[in-house]
């Protein structure tokens, strides 16, 4: 072995273990920092309404961040994000809010919000047979039944059920 390799080794040795210090401090330290993730929350309701809310989570300790999160399934997560989902069993606040059951013009029953004339659907059920309605049911649905929580929704759903085509 030449007196420069020797040289080479003996350095080495002598500062390997300096480096090696440093490194594990610096692991040890980056271990200990919070983590930033940009999570998405997107619950599901009865209505077929999807609501996302966007937030940005400090995590110091994954086991803290999941048991908040507990009862939410991962959708996708990576280096930036997280995206969770969770289904709700209820109705929208959008649909508490401002939401008629109603008909379109070509009879299908529908969940409009706003009143059926000038709304936005946002979900439609089955087709009706017109001819077996009774005129006051047809005017109220031509008007829109204000939908006020999950059973009212579920209870309505299923009254005009034997109306259906199918």
């Amino acid at each position: 072995m030449t007196k420069q390799l020797r040289i080479q080794l003996f350095l080495t040795l002598l500062i390997m273990p300096f480096c090696l210090t440093v490194f594990a401090e610096e692991s040890v330290q980056k271990e200990n920092d919070p983590i930033e993730r940009k999570v998405i929350l997107q619950r599901m309701y009865l209505d077929g309404e999807l609501s996302e809310e966007k937030l940005t989570e400090t995590i110091w300790s994954m086991e803290d961040f999941w048991s908040k999160y507990e009862g939410w399934k991962v959708v996708d997560q990576n280096e930036e994000q997280i995206v969770l989902k969770k289904i709700e069993n209820d109705i929208s606040p959008l649909l508490k809010a401002n939401g008629y059951l109603g008909m379109r013009e070509d009879g299908t029953l529908s969940i409009f919000i706003g009143r059926p004339e000038h709304a936005k659907i946002i979900h439609t059920f089955y087709q009706l047979d017109v001819g077996k309605l009774e005129v006051y049911k047809q005017e109220e649905l031509q008007k829109g039944i204000p939908i006020m929580n999950k059973d009212q929704y579920k209870q309505l759903i299923k009254e005009y059920e034997p109306y259906s085509l199918n």
